[in-house]
């Protein structure tokens, strides 16, 4: 997967320098076309902090039975 690293100011390849390679599965774009998310085989930790993902601290959690996103968030 390569992604523009703000703080290089380039295009960089993740695992360039770490040896932590995202190999992409595919590609969705939103319903308006101005976001998208990529599927990837990911090896080794993806976050510069070691963990396997970015999205590791918790800011709110509550067990819902609330289906209507509107009302949970």
């Amino acid at each position: 997967m390569t992604y523009f690293s703000r703080s290089r100011g380039k295009l960089w390849l993740k695992g360039e320098t770490s040896g932590h390679f995202q190999y992409v599965k595919s590609l969705k774009l939103d319903c308006d076309n101005d976001t998208m998310l990529a599927a990837v085989k990911q090896v080794g930790a993806a976050c510069h902090t070691g963990n396997r993902n970015c999205f590791f601290q918790t800011l709110a959690s509550k067990e819902y039975k609330e289906t209507n996103p509107l009302k949970v968030i």
